[in-house]
């Protein structure tokens, strides 16, 4: 069985990376989006962005430059871009010996990329080509992973953590947005048009949805589609799939027989994802599923946590 320290160390050093890459996307669509937009607009959309990422903007304005710096570059902010790397970096360290070569190499010069980085030179220069190195960085080293590391248990934590992580943030993605724009099932007006595109950008689901629903955007699918499609990679369907697989795996290899009652827990939200209508869903109300769906994912959290990594040594002997 592995060790609790080893564990914890990939299962974070995976939720830190999907943190800093969710955080990167959200940046850079909405960078873009002021392209398009309004100057009067910009507050507003900042303020949202923050909020989706867990984070409160000072007084009442959160302009681009302030919204970035503390979003991207805040080593005081816990889920900051550089504060994740450096944060996945220091987990990664811990299980040297357990990683591969490249795995290491790879996370080392991502850490390197962002800690020779700033605002200032970054806001100055060009803050969209940082953000595509961020989230390409995180891309390869997610190959590497999957190349060089054997699939064994400490790969399954890893994909632990990344879905875990992905399923949470895309459901508080979702529950800001719906709560700001109240939508119905209509087309959205011409004035919120760009937003359900930055939805979409924001979880890379544009081209996707347009594959599955053509490019007629009606809030409805596009929650349908980035909450319960199967198939899609970063909707929270997919992710709550790929997550009980994991743990389903982690169960089956460890002796500790209480890892049956996490992937049961997972399994809970999954059938509740699977079963799940959208129009039963929207008529029962989205936030409250949402918010569920958000406490279902805390539950699954705190369950790795108490069976993996803080048991007793009583429990694991039993």
């Amino acid at each position: 069985m592995m060790l609790s320290r080893v564990a914890d160390s990939l299962y974070w050093m995976s939720r830190y990376l999907e943190r800093a890459e969710h955080t990167a996307r959200m940046i850079d669509v909405h960078l873009n989006l002021m392209l398009d937009q309004p100057a009067d607009a910009t507050d507003l959309r900042w303020r949202r962005v923050l909020s989706t990422l867990g984070q409160v903007s000072e007084g009442t304005e959160a302009e681009a430059y302030r919204a970035v710096q503390a979003m991207a570059f805040d080593t005081a902010n816990r889920s900051s871009i550089v504060s994740c790397i450096i944060g996945a970096r220091e987990n990664a360290r811990q299980v040297r010996e357990l990683i591969s070569s490249d795995m290491w190499e790879q996370l080392n010069r991502l850490f390197h990329e962002v800690k020779r980085s700033g605002i200032e030179d970054v806001w100055e220069s060009q803050p969209l080509e940082f953000l595509q190195a961020i989230k390409q960085g995180i891309y390869l080293f997610q190959g590497i992973t999957n190349s060089t590391l054997a699939h064994g248990e400490g790969w399954q934590f890893i994909r632990a953590g990344r879905y875990v992580e992905r399923a949470y943030a895309t459901a508080i993605l979702l529950d800001v947005h719906f709560k700001e724009f109240a939508p119905g099932i209509e087309k959205p007006l011409a004035s919120e048009h760009l937003e359900w595109v930055g939805l979409l950008r924001s979880c890379t689901a544009f081209a996707a949805y347009c594959h599955v629903y053509t490019a007629d955007l009606r809030p409805d699918r596009i929650v349908e589609f980035l909450l319960l499609n199967e198939e899609f990679p970063h909707s929270i369907c997919f992710a709550v799939n790929s997550l009980q697989d994991a743990l389903e795996s982690i169960a089956d290899i460890t002796t500790i027989r209480r890892g049956a009652r996490v992937s049961k827990l997972a399994g809970r939200l999954r059938a509740t994802l699977s079963f799940g209508q959208i129009d039963e869903i929207m008529a029962g109300g989205l936030h409250a599923y949402l918010g569920d769906v958000m406490h279902q994912c805390d539950q699954i959290h705190a369950s790795i946590h108490h069976v993996y990594i803080s048991y007793a040594v009583e429990a694991a002997l039993a």
